[in-house]
């Protein structure tokens, strides 16, 4: 067999401390690591020290590199050399040496962030511009691996050198040029401690606007649409276009109620949403601007911790076109997500907030984590992260979690 270790080119004499990089790449297999790991402990006569190891294995082929430091040994990477021709000889890959330097034996800590890349499918112009978009603001790409490849494909670009709204703003564009979604967050334990997540309703767990089929049943469809659709882009005070809208449903029958809860459609991946976030201990909830009427038994359906919504007043029989009690707005959501997380003991940067409407953006931005789905431009705006794809479930990879993971859970 033809030895397939780079040959050794000549060697300076390092300093104390100098280190080397051991990289093997090429066709997976049992043992390959073993036997790496085996040859340098018996590298000798001075035992080799190990700084780093990283590893990936992609559709079966294998890069595994490995930073050792010698303790100041002048005849380290000579013997490190060797080691690498008998490594390739046993294990018949590509096997090489370079020295490392102190830098790259003891890198200084750095802040790094999570860019996500989510699409049905991801066209190469859309890693490509990401990663044009992240050198363009100073980052490093460290590594990228695959989060999903169903519903929706995704990646996981880890990156460090760049600051979270820069890379926020020069990512947006490469979004919305490719037609994918690309979220940001900041790597580290408070990604992984996210423990409670808060759904809005209408548009966001299910599909559509309760309050306009509602309407619909009082011949105001078209009224209450135009007024539902300027509240949800901010254009109007939520508080003022709900009464607005709930005064066209007075004299409805209160059984029109349970027709349309029995109608209700969920979104996409709602339930593995929500079914895989339980099994992993989260405190999952709705917030609504919608009615307990409707919320209350979807909640006792889909087993959620919590829910908050508007009541609407009955009166014999009836609805009277008026509301009980507090109402939920903008604000009242953002309380709703602070006093559900305080029932529970969990910090509010702990929590995740997924809505579509502007008054919803309290509640998304008070949130350690706020996404928008398939939401109005002014929430995508203002929002930590924002979703385009039909499917709930595309949440979990924003969190971080993988297709494989999903399916352990579930």
């Amino acid at each position: 067999m033809t030895d397939r270790a780079a040959a050794p080119a000549p060697i300076d004499q390092p300093a104390a401390g100098a280190g080397a990089l051991l990289t093997v790449s090429g066709p997976d297999r049992p043992g390959v690591t073993a036997a790496l790991f085996a040859a340098l402990q018996a590298a000798g006569p001075e035992p080799v020290e190990v700084l780093d190891v990283e590893q990936v294995v992609v559709h079966g082929q294998l890069v595994l590199g490995v930073v050792v430091a010698g303790g100041g040994d002048p005849q380290l990477l000579p013997r490190l050399h060797r080691t690498a021709a008998d490594v390739a000889a046993a294990t018949g890959l590509q096997v090489t040496v370079e020295a490392a330097t102190a830098a790259e034996q003891h890198p200084e800590r750095t802040v790094r962030h999570h860019v996500i890349v989510l699409g049905r499918p991801v066209p190469p112009a859309a890693v490509a511009g990401a990663a044009r978009a992240i050198a363009g603001v100073g980052g490093n790409i460290e590594a990228i691996r695959r989060l999903s490849d169903y519903p929706v494909t995704s990646f996981e670009l880890t990156v460090s050198g760049a600051g979270s709204t820069q890379l926020r703003t020069a990512l947006a564009t490469v979004a919305a040029e490719t037609g994918t979604d690309v979220a940001v967050e900041q790597a580290g334990l408070t990604r992984r401690s996210k423990r409670l997540i808060v759904l809005d309703v209408d548009s966001t767990l299910v599909r559509g606007e309760v309050i306009d089929e509602l309407a619909a049943r009082a011949g105001r469809a078209a009224e209450v649409a135009r007024i539902t659709a300027a509240a949800m882009n901010g254009e109007l005070d939520f508080e003022e276009s709900l009464r607005a809208r709930v005064a066209v449903l007075a004299g409805l029958p209160v059984g029109v109620l349970d027709e349309v809860r029995e109608h209700l459609v969920l979104t996409p991946g709602a339930r593995t949403l929500i079914r895989t976030l339980q099994r992993l201990g989260f405190r999952c909830g709705i917030v609504s601007g919608g009615f307990t009427q409707i919320t209350d038994p979807l909640a006792e359906e889909l087993g959620l911790d919590f829910a908050a919504a508007n009541t609407l007043e009955v009166a014999d029989g009836k609805l009277t076109g008026g509301l009980v009690g507090e109402v939920v707005d903008r604000a009242g959501k953002a309380r709703a997500l602070a006093r559900f997380a305080a029932e529970h003991g969990i910090p509010l940067e702990q929590t995740v907030a997924v809505g579509d409407g502007a008054n919803d953006l309290d509640m998304l931005n008070a949130a350690g984590l706020g996404i928008a789905f398939n939401a109005k431009p002014v929430v995508r705006e203002q929002a930590h992260a924002a979703l385009n794809q039909p499917y709930l479930d595309a949440v979990l990879q924003v969190l971080g979690f993988t297709r494989d993971e999903v399916l352990d859970a579930v």
